[in-house]
């Protein structure tokens, strides 16, 4: 039944499709799967299992708990602004069908940080935990302090929050990609950490990377970024670039393309982090996956490449209710078919990003025929 009703919903506009996924999720008319256990640890905080659900499906923490229902260990919602901002124009999201993919220029659409604060209240108060619950905060559009952006939101944000995500990296707000270098890089984080203290909580907080830094780049980015206390690093946003691979009739739309372009280019960059965090001695730098994570060997190359944590969402979108669950069955056959029993002893052992998607693959083989 919710197979169909999901390709139901797929012949609806995207964005349509998307708020009907929301109100769906918030009244609980979804399906539960059955759970997926694979617990692991990262920063302080234990997880059920590593999958998350990215920031951009939950804007406005409206559906979290739903979100949990369908076997998340994790789901991030956001990106919040401090102020209440009506995103770009629409049309302004577009799926690519012929290519597993989607571009958006939302725009970071918010109802602002106060809203975002009552939808989160529930949870301080009653104390239910289903899973791990992070914020991803931004800055507004016409904003002419941005670093203050980030101050505001996370001052008024994280004591509803397990973890923070700084999103610096969202190719729809003008600028704001500016914040991923240096002096600016600093000055936002220490608005961030600055923010939290003032809100008298202390938890983990991750930076969230754009997949178009050169390795040069991204390099020097975890160095500063490293230097301010951070705990990790989600790998990756949304790109601008358009492989010449691309069918649809939509690839020349502006905006962050997402789904199955962007696999490699992002696993490709987290293998690069993990390699520059090790030589570094910076081990205990956690990193997040994200981006173009379908199945279960996707998600595996991300382990193996140095991932201690995993996020979807486009998946979500296109393949409907049980995309995480296929993911997780999937990853956990993965560790089976290769003889381990945990998340930990997979993590990081083959930091070449072309290596560990061969491998991933040749597992999934084995795994398959089993």
């Amino acid at each position: 039944m919710w197979g169909t009703i999901a390709n139901l919903v797929q012949a609806l506009p995207a964005e349509t499709a998307h708020k009907i996924a929301v109100k769906s999720l918030r009244a609980g008319l979804a399906p539960v799967p059955d759970t997926v256990l694979l617990p692991v640890s990262c920063s302080g905080l234990s997880f059920d299992n590593p999958l998350g659900l990215a920031a951009g499906f939950d804007k406005n923490a409206e559906c979290y708990d739903g979100a949990f229902r369908l076997g998340f260990g994790a789901v991030e919602v956001g990106t919040i602004t401090p102020q209440p901002q009506p995103g770009n124009p629409r049309p302004r999201v577009f799926r690519l069908p012929d290519d597993k993919a989607v571009i958006n220029r939302y725009g970071f659409n918010s109802k602002g940080m106060s809203y975002a604060a009552g939808q989160l209240a529930p949870r301080k108060q009653d104390g239910r935990s289903p899973g791990i619950l992070g914020v991803n905060i931004g800055a507004n559009k016409l904003s002419q302090d941005k670093v203050q952006d980030y101050y505001s939101t996370a001052k008024k944000l994280a004591e509803y929050a397990d973890y923070l995500t700084v999103n610096l990296s969202s190719p729809n707000t003008p600028g704001l990609r500016d914040l991923q270098h240096e002096d600016a890089l600093v000055r936002t984080l220490d608005a961030v950490f600055q923010g939290c203290r003032d809100a008298r909580v202390s938890l983990p907080v991750f930076v969230k990377l754009a997949p178009d830094l050169s390795e040069e780049e991204l390099c020097r980015t975890l160095d500063w970024a490293s230097g301010r206390a951070v705990n990790g690093f989600v790998l990756t946003n949304t790109t601008i670039a358009r492989p010449d691979s691309l069918k649809s009739t939509a690839k020349g739309e502006a905006g962050g393309l997402s789904g199955a372009p962007l696999t490699h280019k992002s696993l490709s960059m987290l293998a690069c982090a993990a390699r520059h965090l090790d030589d570094s001695g910076l081990t205990d730098m956690a990193l997040i996956g994200v981006g173009g994570i379908a199945n279960g060997r996707q998600a595996y190359a991300r382990i193996l490449a140095g991932a201690d944590l995993i996020q979807l969402y486009t998946s979500l979108s296109l393949n409907g209710p049980y995309a995480a669950h296929h993911v997780l069955t999937g990853l956990r056959a993965c560790l089976t078919a290769d003889g381990l029993t945990s998340l930990a002893e997979a993590k990081g052992q083959i930091k070449k990003a072309d290596a560990a998607e061969a491998h991933a693959e040749h597992v999934w083989k084995i795994a398959s025929a089993q």
